[in-house]
């Protein structure tokens, strides 16, 4: 290339980009406005979560309760048999003839109890009842003036707990029992047993303990302890101190029964209380006020607790950054396609939220073509981009960066050209590049220890975080907003306090 084709390649865009200038200083237009700036607060939306409250009953106490209210005589016989030994009767010449009459008796006897047992696991809670019965059949025909017989039976009774809607337990038991020694005795050669007298009463022992048996659970009160359990559900818990300030605030809606169950020395009730969950940002949000314990629903849904967590970045910890790295750039050098290198000064970064869902980025930029052909030019450029991140990926860019330019005089081309550059474009690009991992774990850290337990009197509230998905990020007054959505299992149980001893 010759030198005067070199000189041409490079005077005739300066003088075009001059001619530019001059025209737009015929036709001046109004400086362009910022971007709108957007104050929308973060708003999480509430979710619907649920708290096991497990409400247990030792079964030494309702074993004691049981024993005490159980009298150890269970039944008493006293009565006449007409055919105590039925006639004796031979066949003779083809005829079945009565050789012995009838013989009647009186059969008195008590049938007493043990200890009753209680044990069982899961769903199962097993009762066991000894019985011994000492029974007499008395002046038996005029001949025999007493024979005593004694005997002894196991009797087991599968228990089915329940309870109404109103808090009132119910139970249904099913006996079966076997004799290991029947009561019986030998009579004139025939062995009579009493077996069957002993049956007859078993049934009224079975309806007695399915009638006190919800008596002595209501004496346990498993509903003042799920009203108490019921009240400190309502609560407000610091999930994150600080960067930002988030509050998780659970408000019990209804309560419902899940079973019982056995599980070692203790009787457990579960409840499963349906609450809202709601996360707050920034001051902590006003105690919910608790309402009266309700009547048991039907099983509510499978426990699992449900909340979401902010992620933010604070535009304020953006700027600086972009400051420094526009800053290095413009120590390296800036050359601008067919104009030349460029002296740079970038100042004053302003970053925040606009329409659109995108962010807004200010920059003022003093520039001069150290080519001499444009002097020292001053103006404040906005940029717009599209934060972007994948799903469940902690890695946010900024794509479709757009420019805009608000100058002290018209020489808008200079600035826009500069900011087109493809260093400054992904030296701005590369600032607003955010990798939430670090953020993202602590405030997971701070709200797993925030939940893990928290004791209000004799109630501790447990809470679990398991699954844990994130979403798109959004750009929001008050910084760039990651939500994020936890999963786990809460309970809320009974555990007084144990007292130092001296």
């Amino acid at each position: 290339m010759t030198a005067r084709a070199a000189l041409h390649d490079r005077v005739i865009p300066c003088l075009a980009m001059l001619a530019a200038i001059a025209i737009a200083g015929c036709h001046r237009k109004p400086p362009q406005q910022p971007p709108p700036r957007l104050e929308t607060p973060v708003q999480l939306p509430e979710a619907t979560s649920s708290i096991v409250v497990p409400i247990t009953a030792r079964l030494g106490d309702l074993e004691r309760s049981i024993n005490r209210e159980m009298p150890l005589t269970l039944w008493s016989i006293d009565r006449v048999e007409d055919r105590c030994v039925p006639a004796q009767r031979l066949k003779l010449f083809g005829k079945r003839v009565k050789v012995t009459p009838d013989l009647r008796c009186r059969i008195v006897g008590t049938v007493r109890r043990g200890r009753v047992t209680l044990a069982g696991s899961g769903k199962t809670l097993r009762l066991t009842l000894p019985v011994n019965a000492t029974i007499s059949a008395e002046d038996i025909g005029g001949l025999i003036r007493r024979e005593t017989a004694t005997g002894a039976a196991t009797v087991h009774g599968n228990v089915r707990l329940d309870i109404r809607p109103d808090w009132t337990p119910t139970a249904k038991v099913s006996i079966d029992y076997d004799w290991t020694t029947p009561p019986g005795v030998t009579l004139l050669g025939k062995r009579i047993t009493f077996v069957d007298k002993a049956d007859d009463k078993l049934a009224d022992v079975v309806a007695k303990l399915e009638r006190d048996l919800p008596k002595q659970l209501r004496a346990l009160d498993a509903r003042k302890e799920a009203a108490e359990a019921w009240r400190q559900g309502f609560a407000t818990l610091l999930l994150n101190r600080e960067n930002p300030p988030v509050w998780l605030r659970i408000v019990p809606t209804r309560i419902g029964f899940a079973g019982y169950r056995v599980q070692g020395r203790n009787l457990e009730l579960t409840a499963t209380a349906e609450a809202l969950t709601q996360t707050f940002v920034g001051d902590r949000p006003t105690d919910p006020t608790p309402t009266p314990l309700p009547d048991l629903a039907r099983q509510v849904k499978q426990p699992k607790l449900a909340f979401q967590i902010p992620v933010l970045a604070d535009y304020a910890q953006l700027e600086p950054v972009l400051t420094r790295a526009l800053a290095k750039l413009a120590a390296r050098g800036i050359t601008i396609p067919q104009a030349g290198p460029v002296d740079a000064k970038f100042s004053d970064v302003t970053i925040y939220a606009t329409s659109g869902g995108r962010l807004a980025v200010g920059i003022t930029v003093d520039a001069k073509l150290k080519s001499g052909l444009i002097d020292h030019t001053r103006g404040r450029v906005w940029l717009t981009g599209m934060p972007y991140n994948d799903a469940n990926s902690e890695l946010v860019e900024i794509r479709d960066l757009r420019v805009a330019a608000d100058t002290n005089r018209e020489t808008v081309n200079l600035l826009i050209q500069l900011f087109q550059t493809p260093d400054v474009v992904e030296a701005i690009r590369r600032s607003l590049t955010q990798d939430f991992a670090n953020d993202y774990a602590k405030v997971l850290r701070s709200a797993r220890a925030a939940i893990a337990e928290r004791r209000q009197g004799d109630f501790v509230l447990r809470a679990d975080i398991g699954e844990v998905t994130h979403g798109r990020v959004v750009p929001t007054g008050q910084g760039l907003f990651m939500p994020v959505q936890a999963y786990g299992t809460a309970s809320i149980a009974y555990r007084p306090r144990v007292a130092k001893k001296r």
